[in-house]
C-alpha cells in the first residue's frame, strides 16, 4: 500500500552534516523542509572527528554553539611526524577562517546538527529508509521519494510511504543510493580513499594539536618496514582520542590492503605512554570509503541535488568531508530558495543550476590539484622522500599546510595564499 503524506517544499535525504546543513539553511530561508534519516540518533559514523578551520567557519555561519563548555575541544593546528622530523604547524591567521580547529565525535556531532536543523523549523523523521525517487510522469523530474519506516536494526517496520516535494536533496552518504537509482554513477577516474578508526582512553585526550603520521612502520627501529598510508591521532577532550589510518588511490579501483591488520601492526608499536592497548580500546575498528573530488554528478539535474559524500565531496588532500558537506548545504539552500521564488519553471531551473556552478567554481580547481597530489603520494617511496627532505623547510611546510587544509585566502593574502589561489584558478574544474 502506498500512502501520500507530508508534502514539503524540500525533502533532504540523510541527516549527516551535509543534509542537516541543507535542512537548516532551507528552514531559515522560510521553506517547509522534511529531513529523512534511516537511523536514529545518536548514531555512529566512521570519521576522524577532526574539523579544520574551514569547517569551523561553516558552524559559525549556522550559529551552532561551539564553546568548550558545550563539549567541543579546540586545537591549535597540525603536528606532523615523518622522515625523522616532528613539526607543529599552527593554523594560519587569515581573514577567511578562524585560526583554530575543533574535534567532536560524530556520535554527538551529527545529532547536534540534526537537532539544530529541527530547531530552525525542519521536520526530522528518523528510522525512515528512503527506497527510491518519485518522478513526474510527463517530465521525468524528481518530485519526491518513496520510503518505509524501519526499526533500530534496519528491518522494515511499516508500509511504504510517498513523500512529495518541489526539490529533493540526496545527502545519503557514500552509498548514494538515491543518486545511483536515477542513473548518476560514480566516476572511476576520481580518487577514492579508505579509512579505519577506533577510540582509545588515553592521557593524550586533551592534546592541543591534531597529529598526523606521514609514515607508518610495522616494527621496531632497524627491523621495521614502511607500510602504505598515513595515521592520525585526534584528541576529543573527553578522556578519549580518535585514532585511525587511511590511504588514497588515484582511481576508484578496489584496494587489496588489509587496513585492520595494518592498524593492528601500527598499534603494536605505539609508545606505551599513549596507552593504546586492547584494554583501553573503546569500540571496534571500523572502516569506510571516502569518495573524493566530485566523483558523482551532475550535482543538480531534474529536481535532484547531490550534497556531501553522495556527490564525492571529500578532499583528495586530507580526507576531510565535513567542511565541504556543510558548505554544500549552505550553497544548495541558497539555490533552492532562489529557485522556488521564481515565477516560472525555466527560472526555477536556472537558479537551481547555479548550485553546481558555484560549487565547481569554488572547489573544482582545488580538487583537480588534489588528484595530481594523490597520484604522487600513492607511491610510498615518493612520500618517503617528500617527508625526509620537505618537512625541515619552513616555507614549504607553510605552503603544504595551507594547501592540504584548504585554509588560504582565496583573494589577496601572502605569497603562499596567492600561489595556491592562482594554481586552483588555472587548474581545470573537471
Amino acid at each position: 500500500m502506498v500512502v501520500a503524506t507530508d508534502d514539503a517544499d524540500v525533502i533532504v535525504v540523510g541527516a549527516g552534516p551535509a543534509g542537516a546543513a541543507t535542512a537548516y539553511h532551507c528552514a531559515r530561508a522560510g521553506l517547509d523542509v522534511l529531513l529523512l534519516e534511516k537511523a536514529s540518533f545518536p548514531r555512529d559514523k566512521v570519521c576522524g572527528d577532526g574539523l579544520t578551520p574551514r569547517a569551523v567557519a561553516e558552524l559559525v555561519r549556522m550559529a551552532v554553539p561551539i564553546r568548550e563548555q558545550d563539549g567541543w575541544i579546540r586545537n591549535k593546528g597540525l603536528r606532523v611526524l615523518g622522515g625523522g622530523h616532528r613539526l607543529e604547524l599552527p593554523w594560519p591567521e587569515i581573514s577567511s577562517y578562524p585560526s583554530y580547529g575543533l574535534a567532536r565525535s560524530r556520535m554527538t556531532l551529527d545529532q547536534i546538527l540534526a537537532e539544530h536543523a529541527r530547531a530552525a523549523g525542519a521536520k526530522l523523521h528518523e528510522l525512515t529508509n528512503v527506497t527510491g525517487a518519485v518522478h513526474d510522469e510527463r517530465s521525468g523530474r524528481v518530485v519526491g521519494v518513496t520510503a518505509r519506516p524501519v526499526d533500530a536494526d534496519g528491518k522494515r517496520a511499516g508500509d511504504e510511504i510517498t513523500y512529495r516535494a518541489r526539490v529533493v536533496v540526496a545527502a545519503d552518504g557514500v552509498s548514494a543510493r538515491l543518486a545511483t537509482g536515477v542513473g548518476r554513477t560514480k566516476r572511476d577516474d576520481r580518487p577514492m580513499g579508505v579509512a579505519v578508526r577506533t577510540y582509545f582512553r588515553t592521557p593524550r585526550h586533551d592534546d592541543a594539536w591534531m597529529e598526523s603520521h606521514l609514515e607508518l612502520w610495522d616494527g621496531a627501529p632497524g627491523r621495521s618496514h614502511l607500510m602504505p598510508g598515513y595515521g592520525w591521532i585526534f584528541a576529543l577532550g573527553d578522556g578519549t582520542a580518535n585514532v585511525g589510518l587511511g590511504s588514497v588511490s588515484s582511481t576508484a579501483a578496489a584496494t587489496k590492503v588489509d587496513y585492520k591488520a595494518l592498524f593492528a601492526a601500527w598499534m603494536r608499536n605505539a609508545p606505551a605512554e599513549w596507552e593504546f592497548t586492547p584494554e583501553n580500546q573503546v569500540g571496534p575498528v571500523r572502516g569506510a570509503a571516502l569518495p573524493m573530488g566530485f566523483n558523482r554528478g551532475p550535482l543538480y539535474a531534474d529536481g535532484l541535488l547531490l550534497a556531501g559524500d553522495a556527490a564525492g565531496m571529500v578532499s583528495p588532500f586530507n580526507g576531510e568531508g565535513i567542511a565541504y558537506g556543510l558548505q554544500a548545504g549552505r550553497v544548495a539552500a541558497d539555490a533552492i530558495a532562489q529557485g522556488l521564488a521564481r515565477g516560472t519553471a525555466a527560472g526555477r531551473e536556472r537558479a537551481l543550476r547555479t548550485y553546481q556552478s558555484r560549487m565547481k567554481d569554488d572547489l573544482g580547481g582545488y580538487y583537480t590539484l588534489g588528484r595530481v597530489f594523490v597520484k604522487l603520494i600513492e607511491h610510498p617511496e615518493v612520500m618517503r622522500i617528500c617527508t625526509r627532505y620537505g618537512l625541515p623547510r619552513p616555507l614549504l611546510m607553510k605552503f603544504v599546510l595551507k594547501l592540504l587544509s584548504d585554509c588560504y585566502e582565496p583573494r589577496g593574502g601572502d605569497i603562499v595564499d596567492r600561489t595556491i589561489a592562482g594554481l586552483a584558478r588555472i587548474a581545470p574544474a573537471a
